[in-house]
């Protein structure tokens, strides 16, 4: 999976291109995320605008990209598509990451 990463002013960006994460790409986003974010800012948003389906192993791989930020750095998530909103809402992981509106908007906060 080919995640797009930008950097902005101590905060970085990674988007993800696709419609899924699910099993059959869980393994490849755990390792494109931890390949985006083995250096870089101590803050990263996962903007998931484009996503539009993840299921359990799609969260897990969300949950452990995380955990593998380890301790002093964080994992923020951007654009949630109603359904994925749903999933995150149902299983009670809305109250795990911080969720912005969009991707930017941490970045307007910093700066307004």
């Amino acid at each position: 999976m080919k995640l797009e990463v930008s950097d902005h002013d101590g905060l970085r960006i990674v988007t993800v291109p696709e419609a899924r994460i699910d099993a059959a790409a869980a393994l490849r986003f755990k390792e494109a995320m931890r390949a985006a974010t083995a250096e870089g800012p101590d803050h990263v948003v996962l903007d998931l605008a484009q996503v539009r389906f993840v299921d359990s192993s799609g969260l897990g791989a969300i949950v452990a990209a995380m955990k593998a930020l380890g301790a002093g750095r964080r994992l923020d998530l951007a654009a949630l598509t109603p359904d994925v909103a749903k999933v995150f809402r149902l299983t009670r992981m809305d109250t795990v990451f911080v969720i912005h509106e969009d991707a930017e908007a941490p970045l307007r906060r910093a700066t307004g």
